[in-house]
Order: C-alpha cells, then structure tokens, then sequence
C-alpha cells in the first residue's frame, strides 16, 4: 500500500437488486442464530472482534488513511476509538434486560428487550471504519444482524470489519456488506425484510431515506449535518482555546459533522485570539497523509475539493477576509502532485447571514464572529436549522454550563472539542437528526419492548 492521490484504489462492483436481498437473506439466516445466543456469549464474540481490531491497530489504520486520505496519526485515534466501542458494547450485551413489575391480587407484568431483526447501516465516508463500528456495536450487541453499506468514495475498510467480525466468530452473514451509491441504498431501505436503518451522511439524504422508511415503517436513526457554533468568552485560558478551535475545524481536513465552524470570540479578545489561530493554523503540516508528522492530508476528492474553494470564493465576493490559507497545496513530493490538497483556511469580518457562515462547508474553513454579551452570542449561536453540537470555552463554570444548557444541540463540549467517548450518546437536534450513537441510549434505538402481563387469579370479566 501507499498513497497515491488521485489515482483510482480500486474497482467494486455495485450491489444490485439481486445482490442486496442476497445479503438481506443471508443476515436474516444469521439472524436467527445470534438472537438466540445469550447476551455472555454474544459479549465474548465481540471481545473477540475488538481484540484483532486492537492488535491490527496500524494495519487497518493505514488501509483507512489510503480509503480516506486523513493523517495517519488520527486513523490510529478512530481504530482506537472503533475497537473500544465494540468493547464497551460487549460489556453491555450480557447486563441487557427487561423489568418485573408487581400488580395487585399477586399478578405482574414484565418486559423482554429483543432485537429487531436486520438492522442496515449507511456509511459517510469520512469516518467509514469507526462509523461501520459505531453502528454494528450496539445493534449487534442487541441481537441484530446488520447489512451495511459504505460510501462509495471509502468502500475498502468496512470489508476489512466484516472479515474480522467473521473471523471473531460471527455467524455466517451476521455483518454482510454491499457496494454502491444512492441506488444501492434504495434497494436496502425498500426491502421488505429490513427492520431498522441507521444512516449518517448529508440533511438532503437523510431526508430521501426518512421518506423510503416511511413506507416500510421502519424506524430510522439520522446523524445528519451540522453548522456548530463555538464560542470564547474573553475569561477563556487562550491558549487552550485556540488549540480547542484548531480540533473544532480541521480535524479530517476539515470534514467532520459536528466541527464548531462558527467561532464566536468575544470582542475583547478578538485581536489577540484571531493572531494567535492564524498562526498556529499556518504551522499546520500538511503532505502524505502516511508521513507521522503529518496533521493535515488530503480532502477526499476532485468534487468536494471544488466545492469548498467555491465556498472560500463565495465568502470573499461576501465580504469575509482570507486571514490564511484557502489556497491549493502541491506537495513536494511529485508523487502528490495531483493530490486534492488545500491550505486551511481562516476566515475573519464574517456577518451571520454569509453563506460560509450558515451553510456546511465540509473543508478546512473557520468562519470567526465577534460577539459582545452572552445573552447575544446564545441567540446567534441557536439561529441555524443545524443542532448537532456546540462549544463554550470559559474559566466560568456556572456560565459554561448556562450557556450549554441554552444551547439547541445534542453534543456540548465545555473547555475541549471533538471529543467523542463512546459511553456517551451523540447525536443531533433540529436539521441535524435524530435517535443516538453512543452510549446506553443507542440501546433504545437497536432494541424493541415487549411487555407481558400475567394474571394470577380469574379473569374480571364485564361480560
């Protein structure tokens, strides 16, 4: 393997009509057996899965940075992130359980949480392997079978997950995966023996799946876009700060869901707050995402790269000043020469009714706001169809948790940003989705309830 920018990797052919109800039928076979095994032995399998992931640490980390295009040293962070998730929902499956409720006259009810059946998994492509194991750890946990498709720009890694939850001891086509683009995903929404689709991605998708759902009742899990807002207060510790707006914009070259593009500053310390980023941002490494020095790789293709310039040209026609970067990158390195490769940008004189300030741009674009009071920056902030995540740096702690709890977003950081454990939910308000990864609440979303009621004595009867 190395890295070889805007060369073709590989070529998969696209799952068909006849291909996905293949691998629905083949799930569902599984399906049968994994919801019957004991949530212990369902627990050991994914220990199991979690143990290779752990010890093909760097393998699979370097087959994502060629998927993906990321650096390498932040595909170890979503491996690390990937194998723990499928740990900690191993740790769950075997505690899952239903209640007993006592009723008068010594009758009483209980619950049983059982699984759905065949779960489908959407993929984006600028997580696909933590977002393969994102959603196959709690629906596997669950008893479910899953059938998942990644983004046709990153289909290398997830195939990569299945051999290695086949080789940990799933049943045969517990975690099956298809090929393809938007037909694909069509054919799995649409198929009658599909019980629950999780899907991460962009608002306009996210909605086309809803309506397909729709028609089957299928419940749907959306972990959709976002426009979050960050906001310094003037109390801030700088330093931590500008190191907090750097992993809210450019982590992934920028593409990532839930950044805090929108940097509120107060007015106070605006000056020194903006020289202090576009300094820091200009430092930024970037070249073959294989090198480890390397902060900043390339974006994911042709296309996007494209779009966000087209966004950076946009806001300049607006008004918004260029502090840095925004410019094509040609690495030294003549095999990177046709690399989709940009210097990350800083924005500064944004308005909120900007283009680059209200739309998802998906680069390495800041937008930074002046504000002047709290009461202020909390209604800007919340002036989006957008709530999936928001962050408040401050040495205040009652007005960072004020500001948060003010906050119409479902992932609030409060001194730190794009930190995401997986024993915490996350998910999206508004535009940006609902239903939760993460956490014990992903639980609810891979689970159904039955309740049982028992009587002890005659039946009452108003006959």
């Amino acid at each position: 393997f190395e890295t070889c920018p805007g060369r073709v990797l590989c070529k998969l052919p696209c799952s068909g009509e006849k291909e996905v109800d293949l691998a629905v039928q083949s799930a569902k076979a599984a399906f049968k057996i994994w919801s019957q095994m004991s949530g212990m032995e369902r627990c050991r399998v994914m220990l199991e899965a979690a143990r290779i992931i752990r010890e093909q640490r760097d393998e699979i980390a370097t087959m994502e940075t060629i998927n993906n295009g990321k650096s390498i040293f932040e595909a170890r962070v979503d491996i690390d992130v990937s194998w723990q998730c499928l740990e900690y929902y191993a740790g769950l499956a075997g505690s899952l359980a239903g209640e007993h409720i006592q009723l008068p006259g010594g009758s009483f009810g209980y619950t049983r949480r059982e699984p759905l059946g065949v779960c489908v998994g959407i993929g984006a492509w600028n997580y696909p392997f933590q977002i393969a194991c994102w959603k196959s750890g709690p629906a596997l946990a669950c008893g479910n079978a899953m059938v998942f498709k990644p983004s046709p720009f990153t289909p290398i890694s997830a195939v990569r997950l299945a051999e290695i939850f086949t080789e940990a001891g799933v049943p045969k086509g517990l975690f099956n995966v298809v090929q393809g683009g938007a037909a694909t995903g069509q054919f799995l929404c649409h198929h009658p023996d599909v019980a629950k689709i999780s899907f991460t991605g962009s608002v306009p998708t996210g909605m086309k799946i809803m309506e397909m759902a729709a028609k089957g009742i299928k419940p749907v899990t959306l972990e959709l876009g976002g426009k979050s807002p960050l906001i310094i207060f003037s109390d801030a510790d700088l330093e931590n700060a500008v190191k907090g707006a750097l992993m809210a914009n450019f982590l992934t070259q920028g593409e990532v869901c839930c950044n805090g593009t929108r940097v509120f500053v107060e007015r106070k310390i605006l000056d020194t707050f903006t020289k202090e980023v576009v300094k820091r941002t200009q430092k930024i490494k970037i070249g073959d995402p294989l090198l480890e020095d390397t902060r900043m790789g390339a974006l994911i293709n042709r296309p996007h790269l494209n779009r966000v310039q087209g966004f950076i040209k946009q806001a300049k026609e607006q008004g918004a000043e260029v502090l840095c970067g925004g410019d094509l990158y040609v690495p030294d390195d003549p095999k990177l020469k046709n690399g989709y490769y940009m210097r990350p940008c800083v924005l500064g004189n944004c308005k909120d009714d900007m283009t680059c300030v209200k739309e998802e741009i998906f680069g390495p674009v800041m937008a930074i706001l002046p504000f002047d009071t709290e009461e202020e920056v909390v209604e800007r902030a919340n002036a989006t169809k957008f709530g999936l995540a928001g962050g408040v740096f401050t040495r205040d702690i009652q007005k960072a948790h004020r500001v948060v709890a003010a906050l119409k977003a479902g992932m609030c950081f409060i001194n730190n940003y794009n930190v995401s454990p997986v024993e915490l939910p996350f998910g999206g308000y508004k535009s940006s989705g609902f239903g939760r990864e993460n956490g014990r609440a992903a639980i609810e979303y891979y689970s159904q309830l039955k309740t049982v009621c028992v009587e002890m004595g005659d039946v009452e009867s108003v006959f």
